[in-house]
């Protein structure tokens, strides 16, 4: 009886001592889960840190980039108003200069138009049916005329090439024959050349027609070829290169033109 009663215990004892073995495991593992789980939180939350350290940093950037294009656009802004500025003030003087151009004209006009309308002086050793009439009768005197010409020039020359176009047409028309007529007829062209080109072509045959003669003749032919060159008419521009050598040798506008049909020359 006493034996089975150590055996008993002593199986009691093993028991427990198995038991406690197990409970240490238990904790062990346990430990070590919890250990495993704080390295995790640990390395999750420096994740998520330096994530947001990026976030951070990313939208500091477009802060720093829309700051930066504020102060271009406030720089941008500030040019363009005055620029504004500039080009109102420059619009202002135009329109200034325009006015007393063409107010310049209407007097001159004026005095012209007075002074066509003056009676004529009889010459009274001239038959009764005779009459003289005195150079400040038979038109504007040259330095009427030649000063409208100089307005008319400047105003091309300023880039008003509409007015500046209105006073050689008044010119021409009232005048056809002075000395100035040529020099008109041409500039009036070259103030159409920019705009309308075939303008400008019917103006300067106008020159080679109807002033021969005139220096302008030979460089208005030049210009027709160019503008027949520019439209990809080259047989036509060869035709005015052609005449120009041909008709006026001796010219500036020849040596030109002579270099337009000999180019390897």
């Amino acid at each position: 009886m006493r034996r089975l009663s150590a055996v008993a215990v002593a199986s009691v004892a093993l028991s427990a001592c198995a038991l406690k073995g197990d409970v240490r495991r238990v904790e062990q593992q346990v430990l070590e889960l919890r250990s495993e789980m704080a390295r995790a939180d640990s390395a999750r939350a420096d994740f998520v840190d330096a994530r947001l350290q990026q976030i951070l940093t990313l939208q500091q950037q477009v802060l720093d980039t829309l700051e930066a294009q504020d102060r271009q656009l406030a720089m941008f802004r500030g040019t363009i108003r005055s620029d504004l500025t500039e080009v109102q003030r420059q619009l202002i003087q135009i329109q200034e200069l325009t006015g007393q151009s063409q107010q310049r004209l209407s007097e001159l006009q004026g005095r012209i138009a007075a002074r066509e309308r003056e009676p004529t002086v009889v010459d009274p050793r001239a038959g009764a049916d005779s009459a003289r009439v005195a150079p400040a009768q038979t038109g504007a005197a040259p330095s009427s005329v030649d000063e409208v010409y100089r307005v008319a020039v400047g105003l091309l020359n300023r880039g008003s090439p509409h007015t500046a176009r209105t006073a050689f047409q008044q010119l021409l028309q009232q005048h056809p024959n002075h000395e100035r007529a040529p020099d008109a007829q041409f500039h009036l062209a070259a103030s159409w050349e920019g705009s309308e080109p075939d303008s400008a072509a019917a103006a300067y045959e106008l020159v080679v027609r109807n002033y021969p003669n005139s220096p302008r003749a030979p460089t208005a032919l030049y210009r027709l070829g160019l503008l027949a060159e520019q439209k990809g008419d080259l047989e036509a521009a060869g035709v005015y290169y052609t005449r120009v050598v041909s008709g006026y040798p001796q010219s500036d506008a020849a040596v030109l033109a002579r270099a337009k049909l000999n180019p390897g020359s």
